[in-house]
C-alpha cells in the first residue's frame, strides 16, 4: 500500500513563499525515485488541476503555465521526499494542494491529468490571504 504525506502547508501573504513536501510513509517501503510525481491543486467550487511534475526517469519537470517562473519542483532521493517551492505566491493559488504518483514507473503522458495517477495523499491546505 502506497501511502503519501503532504506537508508544508500554510497561510501566507501574497508575494510569499512556501516549501511543500511529498514523502512516502517508511511503512510502505515506496520509493519516490523511480516514479513520476505529480503536484495537483483543488481550490473550492474547483476541479483539481495539474501544477507541477517530476519524471522519476531522468528528472524532467513539467509546470502549469499559471505557476512558471514562480514555482520549482524537486526530489531529493535520499529523503524519498519531492519538494514544490511555491514563490510570488498569489491569492488565486489558494486551494489544497496534493500529491500523486501513477502505478507504473513511465511519466504520464498527460502529466496534468489526475487520472493517470493512482495514489494520493491526504493533502495540504495553502492559503494565501493579506
Amino acid at each position: 500500500q502506497v501511502q503519501l504525506v503532504e506537508s508544508g502547508g500554510g497561510l501566507v501573504q501574497p508575494g510569499g513563499s512556501l516549501r511543500l513536501s511529498c514523502a512516502a510513509s517508511a511503512a510502505s517501503r515506496f520509493r519516490l525515485d523511480y516514479y513520476a510525481v505529480g503536484w495537483f491543486r483543488q481550490a473550492p467550487g474547483k476541479e483539481r488541476e495539474g501544477v507541477s511534475c517530476i519524471s522519476g526517469s531522468d528528472g524532467s519537470t513539467y509546470y502549469a503555465d499559471s505557476v512558471k517562473g514562480r514555482f520549482t519542483i524537486s526530489r531529493d532521493n535520499a529523503k524519498n521526499t519531492v519538494y514544490l517551492q511555491m514563490n510570488s505566491l498569489k491569492p488565486e493559488d489558494t486551494a489544497v494542494y496534493y500529491c500523486a504518483v501513477p502505478d507504473v514507473t513511465t511519466t504520464p503522458v498527460k502529466w496534468g491529468d489526475s487520472r493517470e495517477y493512482d495514489f494520493w495523499g491526504q493533502g495540504t491546505q495553502v492559503t494565501v490571504s493579506s
